[in-house]
């Protein structure tokens, strides 16, 4: 992990294109503008977290379904024999 210092009101800069500042320090908590292209999603890690855990529970196989569908192919082999 980079550690960088910054002042309000100074910036970094990620590959040519996208600008991290520093705007406010109050206590504990730091407020920072990113300026970026608009197709770059920006999203804070807890609503990531929430996203991606939300596309691996629907990227899963929906376990009854997968049964029913064994079932229905086991019944039309039996039903060619």
């Amino acid at each position: 992990m980079l550690v960088l210092s910054r002042k309000k009101g100074e910036s970094i800069i990620i590959q040519d294109n996208i600008e991290v500042t520093v705007l406010a320090v109050e206590g504990d908590t730091v407020r920072i503008g990113i300026s970026a292209p608009k197709q770059i999603d920006i999203f804070r890690k807890e609503v990531y977290a929430s996203i991606q855990e939300a596309n691996r529970e629907s990227a899963k196989p929906d376990a009854p379904s997968v049964a029913a569908f064994m079932e229905l192919l086991q019944g039309i082999e039996n039903k060619k024999k």
